[in-house]
């Protein structure tokens, strides 16, 4: 059914005027239907709550699903805590299982709204993901917010600068190069500036970045940073979104990842905390997925403990 049949022609990211449901409804909209998935669904993540509660007064089943999911699902993983509480209220199970076995109600006490529901006995956080929540928060307050269009990043767990610089053979760059290369980075002789990364040590390990391309995520630098243990690549491409990949011991395990996405439908129960905790927050994610733990956001943004250049080589061979 099309969205000019459905009644919801024209309908895109703003799902958040009532009136404008109420009319639509009444003129014949399918509350049931809307471009191939649910209206519920798509107010849960992009609308008001006064639309959520509209919609889930008009549909047949409000815990009915789309992806495997339903629209309290979506509400809690998107954040808005108003709209699950309308959907609460209209009788959506938020202990009910979803992806990887976690409900909407067990999976919001790891999130800024842990009052969203009143809690059933015995219900609540391992020692473990309360764990991991509370980190969750210290490392995206640690870091801040950032523009991070462009960046590399490659996050290595148990290595320090030094050992990265070592396994890649890299050489010092002088100050003068990039004294200048720094002044534009885009401007700059690309052959050249695609080569030189930064190494900063953390608590936990170490990051190599590149503010301005993917240097840090081809694949041959990955696999040569990771023999002996794992590292995380991140490419935040400006044109199609953040690009993920995984290597440990050498060999890539994981590619074409969605950093800051998520939850799928087919995560483990691991991954699914990991989505909801650093959704929208890649460079967090990346970090946390190594195990490390920085202070503060210098060693992906800030000046690193030294720039070195990569040596010619085919890096996207592994």
């Amino acid at each position: 059914m099309t969205a000019e049949r459905d009644g919801w022609a024209g309908m895109g990211w703003d799902w958040t005027d009532v009136c404008d449901i109420r009319r639509r409804l009444g003129e014949g909209a399918d509350p049931e239907k809307w471009s191939g998935g649910r209206p519920l669904h798509r107010a849960a993540t992009f609308g008001s709550p006064e639309v959520v509660a509209e919609l889930a007064g008009r549909v047949a089943d409000v815990d009915a699903l789309e992806n495997g999911v339903t629209a309290l699902w979506e509400a809690v993983v998107s954040r808005k805590p108003e709209s699950a509480r309308a959907l609460a209220a209209a009788g959506a199970d938020p202990w009910r299982p979803s992806i990887g076995g976690w409900s909407p109600g067990r999976l919001s006490l790891a999130g800024p709204t842990p009052d969203l529901f009143q809690v059933p006995a015995g219900v609540g956080l391992t020692v473990s993901e309360r764990a991991a929540a509370e980190e969750a928060v210290r490392l995206s307050t640690a870091l801040g917010e950032f523009d991070d269009d462009g960046l590399g990043l490659a996050c290595v767990a148990g290595i320090d600068a030094a050992e990265a610089v070592r396994r890649l053979e890299a050489a010092p760059v002088a100050d003068e190069v990039i004294a200048e290369l720094l002044e534009d980075p885009y401007e700059y002789d690309m052959d050249e500036s695609s080569q030189i990364i930064g190494v900063t040590s953390v608590p936990g390990g170490c990051v190599v970045t590149q503010p301005w391309g993917y240097a840090p995520q081809m694949p041959g630098v990955l696999t040569r940073l990771s023999a002996g243990t794992v590292c995380y690549g991140l490419y935040a491409n400006p044109k199609s979104g953040n690009q993920g990949g995984i290597a440990r011991d050498g060999a890539v395990e994981g590619w074409d990842l969605h950093p800051g996405g998520g939850p799928y439908e087919n995560d483990t129960p691991e991954e699914v905390l990991s989505a909801y905790l650093y959704q929208h927050n890649a460079v967090a994610y990346s970090c946390a997925f190594v195990g490390l733990r920085p202070t503060d956001p210098r060693a992906v943004v800030g000046t690193p403990d030294t720039w070195v250049q990569l040596p010619e080589r085919d890096y996207w061979s592994p």
